[in-house]
């Protein structure tokens, strides 16, 4: 998906990485280096033996003619995302080194028309350890049972608590290209070192987020050089690496709220500041990983800013599962509404009961064929005094005009690319 050219010694492929210093790598590595994430690469193999990816690659698995998931001779596609995810460097300034260096690459042979399908490598990854899948690829496609299935690829991913990032695509124009464009995925376009959307980025609904995209450095899938290339398949592999560091530093939060700390720390150009967002070309705006590792960000819903597969929603009904904020204070409404109803009723129950013991009590004290004398006093339980909650505990608390943070922001939340060092 992108085009290469030969580079320079090992030092100059680390000086010539221009997208870490962009994304401030150096004071992103004092939060999270993604230590204890897998990363699968759905591509054309990994290059293990790179001297750059050494102890970071996984063993893998290869659809398309078993064995290893290496590379054969002249794919170079799948190295070079692993060394932009997670490569290690083989000295203090030599080698590429990857924004998340501590994550492991499950590689997964499986690309282009040959091998079994996208949906099949994503499940696979799924079920073998991976918490983020970078796609690097996508296809387009009239055949709406192919469409179906990558879709619910992408559903059981989200089902299990995985978030998958796909490319939007390197045509320049409109179309959807899946898994991007599928529902739960998280789609990825490309910006240049001056925060301008590159020339053939896809633009669309399906473009959640940006990335370095342009001229950007990575290994070879044979023996241990570099190339640089161009495409949102880069831009899509620095996203799935700040999604490492974010699931490293943050265990506890779900593939949706990971999404959700990218999206409201994500930064546009000056040049661009009255978009609204989301944008066709830019989505929320280019990744701002430092921020997304620090800001103090509420989780907000599980899904977060994703869009929640349907087959997602036929299988929960639990009031916290939303697509976005507004859905989960819709949620949150209704549950407030039925336990006021619940606490009417109880009260009133209480109150018949109390009732009850007081005309009992009455015909027990008027019992002795006379008019009552002062006797003891009568000791009711006290629950007539224990109101049910005004405010349900779990509740968010809703503002007079409902506003989704999802949709229609007029200024990123966070302010300039590149984000200052």
């Amino acid at each position: 998906m992108f085009a290469s050219a030969p580079l320079a010694a090992a030092d100059q492929v680390r000086e010539d990485q221009w997208a870490l210093k962009a994304l401030n790598a150096q004071s992103v590595w004092k939060s999270s280096k993604g230590q204890g994430v897998t990363v699968a690469v759905i591509d054309d193999g990994v290059n293990a033996s790179h001297v750059d990816l050494q102890g970071n690659v996984l063993e893998g698995k290869d659809f398309m003619d078993g064995g290893s998931a290496s590379p054969d001779s002249g794919d170079n596609h799948g190295t070079a995302m692993a060394s932009i995810i997670a490569g290690h460097g083989h000295g203090t300034n030599d080698g590429v080194i990857g924004l998340a260096p501590e994550a492991k690459i499950l590689p997964i042979r499986e690309y282009g028309t040959g091998g079994p399908g996208t949906d099949v490598a994503i499940r696979y990854a799924v079920d073998h350890g991976a918490s983020v899948i970078n796609v690097s690829q996508c296809f387009y496609s009239t055949d709406q049972s192919e469409l179906d299935k990558t879709s619910e690829a992408v559903a059981y991913a989200l089902s299990h608590d995985v978030l998958v990032v796909g490319g939007a695509g390197n045509d320049g124009n409109s179309s959807k290209c899946y898994p991007a464009a599928s529902p739960g995925a998280l789609g990825v376009g490309a910006v240049a070192n001056d925060g301008k959307v590159w020339e053939k980025s896809n633009s669309g609904p399906h473009v959640s987020l940006t990335a370095p995209g342009t001229n950007i450095v990575s290994a070879n899938g044979a023996g241990n050089g570099y190339h640089a290339g161009d495409g949102t398949s880069d831009a899509t592999a620095y996203t799935s690496a700040a999604a490492a560091l974010l699931r490293s530093k943050f265990p506890d939060l779900t593939a949706g709220q990971i999404a959700n700390r990218l999206v409201k720390t994500a930064a546009l150009p000056d040049s661009e500041k009255g978009l609204s967002l989301p944008d066709k070309s830019y989505g929320y705006g280019i990744i701002q990983p430092l921020a997304a590792l620090k800001d103090n960000i509420p989780a907000g819903s599980k899904y977060g800013p994703l869009t929640v597969p349907e087959s997602l929603k036929e299988k929960s009904a639990a009031p916290a599962v939303g697509a976005s904020d507004e859905q989960q204070e819709k949620a949150d409404r209704k549950a407030t509404i039925i336990w006021a109803a619940i606490g009417v009723v109880g009260l009133a129950v209480i109150g018949l009961v109390v009732l009850l013991i007081v005309k009992r009590s009455r015909r027990r004290r008027n019992g002795n064929g006379g008019p009552a004398g002062p006797g003891a006093p009568v000791s009711y339980p006290q629950y007539g005094q224990q109101t049910y909650p005004q405010q349900n505990p779990y509740q968010q608390p809703v503002s007079p005009q409902q506003h989704n943070p999802y949709q229609q922001q007029p200024t990123p939340p966070q302010g300039q690319w590149p984000p200052q060092q």
